[in-house]
């Protein structure tokens, strides 16, 4: 008997090829069977008529690193069709670790992708030293998608240089042998690479750049050597474009090293890509500069995100009145509760009148920034819209109707009870997704900034995937679309293949049955929302889908309908 028949379903194998009508047959987790009509029994049947196929998602770019310890279900990926996910990204992770610089770590991982560090400290459960310690342990658990990771610099580095491993100066010969040797090991262990970050934005909690930001050619090089020796992989680079201060040519000159590097040791590399308001134009050299590699042999693959990446705000996260005294007085209040005082037109009228409580220094820097960025900010509401015209950004509007921007937030934020604030950080110069159309128009480039897991109560672009479903292929309006087999193949096959996972991310006899059944005339988003189920209670953003009807991992149906079914097939994926 067969474990699974989907019947009936338009499938989209991953290739970027047509849809064809075909039933899909499953067994002991594997696809058995593709044929127009398949017989015989099954334990479930799937009607998928009306629905497409596809393979399960393939995410490269995940922060999970801590929260695989304790959550088995890995959202906010897993409700947008994601099966696999790779951790250790941007040069930060959680071994090799020493037990004296686990609180080290811990603060690096705050810092650089806000996750809070009650909720990691709650939550971490070390019983590893070096990385092949740390797989072994990953390798005892069990989630919903199948978890890979890859050795980050800021642990290595803090490994081989102690303290001085935030300092700018170079590793010594002894220092960079270990990084080699602990590079081999992970390799060899089941490591997908090695990533790293030259990236000012990039910094620990008490403000120190991320170990590696200073990093010499050198020392990336002994480390690329040690992962190739070790049976190879990925290195990636949070590259000194991103958010760097140096001035332009020390970032051109450090770009080069990407391709320089991934020459010399053989491995393919890859470089998170996004359009800067400093540098609008930097991102199209980068970009031409890698195809430029690729025409030469040298495997280099722009990581771009799909979507305007930015900051959210709103009544259950930060937001613009937070530390007014009207507005604390009813901050205990849950959300329905609170938002219906924050109607009263008398808490209204007391909350825009007043100036903040004192702040201390760190919640100065934060409404700095947020004042400067609420008039290029956007409201999202309903089935949100993430290329709104410059003349809906907040500034416009307060403009246009001769009001305060203080007064156009707080009533926009109670329009509605699932209203945030997007503020597009990147990729939005032009208040358009013209930049990002032109980079996903390269076949080459890679979907690869969704980031979930971190920047816990900031940001939700672990739903990048549904957006590329629904935006790019079905619903918008300002510009160009793509075809959806192509969206497909950049989402499942196109990651699988690159980071060497070949038993995934296509439809196909003898491959995974990690498979997803999508009512595609149906997917929807909606606004991300704010849950406080983190270790200790902390916050974090989800967003929900609609229209996933089926996800499968392994062959079990892990969400049904939208929802979790508590099967863990999930385990660690080691690169072989």
């Amino acid at each position: 008997m067969l474990d699974v028949v989907i019947r009936n379903g338009s499938v989209l194998d991953g290739t970027g090829g047509d849809a064809q009508r075909l039933d899909v047959a499953v067994k002991d987790g594997v696809i058995v069977a593709l044929a127009p009509a398949i017989d015989g029994d099954a334990a479930e049947v799937i009607d998928a008529a009306g629905r497409i196929v596809t393979p399960g998602f393939v995410d490269v770019h995940s922060h999970y690193d801590a929260q695989v310890i304790w959550d088995s279900l890995l959202e906010p990926s897993s409700p947008h069709g994601v099966t696999t996910v790779v951790l250790g990204n941007c040069g930060v992770g959680f071994a090799p670790v020493r037990p004296s610089d686990r609180d080290t770590l811990i603060r690096l991982i705050e810092g650089v992708e806000d996750v809070p560090g009650d909720a990691l400290a709650a939550g971490m459960a070390w019983n590893w030293e070096t990385f092949p310690e740390y797989l072994d342990h990953l390798a005892g658990l069990q989630w919903s998608m199948d978890v890979g990771t890859q050795l980050a610099h800021g642990p290595l580095r803090t490994y081989a240089m102690g303290a001085d491993a935030v300092e700018n100066r170079p590793a010594d010969a002894g220092q960079m042998a270990l990084m080699e040797r602990v590079a081999r090991e992970a390799a060899e262990a089941g490591s997908f690479g090695f990533s790293t970050s030259r990236t000012l934005g990039h910094r620990s909690l008490d403000g120190t750049p991320v170990p590696g930001t200073y990093a010499s050619f050198d020392e990336l090089l002994a480390i690329g050597r040690g992962t190739a020796a070790g049976g190879g992989g990925i290195l990636e680079f949070a590259a000194a474009g991103l958010a760097r201060s140096d001035s332009p040519e020390v970032v051109a000159a450090e770009f080069q090293w990407i391709g320089a590097l991934a020459e010399a040791t053989g491995l393919p590399a890859t470089f998170i890509e996004l359009q800067a308001h400093d540098a609008p134009g930097r991102w199209l050299g980068e970009m031409e500069q890698a195809a430029i590699w690729r025409g030469r042999g040298v495997s280099v693959t722009p990581l771009i995100a799909g979507r305007s990446g930015g900051v959210l705000w709103g009544w259950d996260v930060r937001h613009p009145f937070l530390t007014r005294p009207s507005y604390q007085a009813v901050a205990h209040l849950p959300l329905a509760e609170r938002l219906q005082q924050l109607r009263r037109p008398a808490v209204r009228a007391a909350i825009l009148a007043e100036d903040d409580n004192p702040l201390t220094p760190y919640e100065r820097k934060q409404r700095s920034f947020m004042r400067n960025a609420l008039p290029a900010s956007y409201l999202l509401s309903g089935v949100p819209d993430y290329e709104q015209p410059r003349e809906r950004s907040l500034g416009a509007l307060a403009e246009a109707h001769g009001r305060t921007i203080d007064e156009v937030v707080y009533d926009g934020m109670l329009a509605a009870d699932d209203v945030m604030v997007l503020y597009p950080m990147y990729n939005y110069v032009d208040a358009d997704h013209e930049v990002l159309y032109q980079q996903l128009a390269d076949a080459d480039a890679l979907v690869g900034t969704n980031d979930g897991g971190a920047h816990c109560a900031y940001t939700c672009d672990a739903s990048i995937p549904t957006f590329l479903l629904t935006h790019w292929a079905r619903d918008r309006q300002r510009g160009p679309r793509l075809e959806l087999a192509e969206i497909v193949r950049r989402l499942t096959s196109q990651p699988a293949a690159l980071y060497r996972m070949a038993d995934r991310g296509r439809v196909a006899v003898g491959l995974r049955a990690d498979l997803n059944v999508i009512d595609i005339d149906h997917l929807r988003l909606g606004v991300p929302r704010a849950v406080h189920d983190l270790p200790g209670g902390a916050t974090r953003l989800l967003q929900d889908a609609a229209g996933y009807d089926i996800t499968m991992v392994a062959g079990q149906v892990t969400r049904r309908a939208g929802t979790d079914t508590g099967a863990r097939p999930g385990r660690l994926l080691r690169r072989t």
